[in-house]
């Protein structure tokens, strides 16, 4: 495994390890249900698929108008 990948892989582990701390901290320290967090994963995830769907439908969007501009111009 070259040197380039395992800093990969340590940050996507350091990243996620972290992230875990964030969300148990906020559970155990300030007293956040289980139940909130999960719901506020959700929204975060809802978010994250409209925010993909719209990107999608604007490349789409310019893709098709590229197409239909180039067949006008000729």
């Amino acid at each position: 495994m070259s040197k380039s990948r395992r800093r990969y892989y340590r940050t996507i582990f350091l990243g996620s390890a972290a992230m875990a701390v964030l969300i148990w901290s906020a559970v155990d320290q300030f007293g956040i249900p289980w139940e909130e967090m999960l719901s506020l994963f959700m929204l975060v995830l809802a978010g994250i698929v409209v925010v993909i769907f719209v990107a999608g439908i604007t490349v789409a969007l310019w893709v098709g108008l590229r197409a239909v501009l180039r067949r006008w111009r000729g």
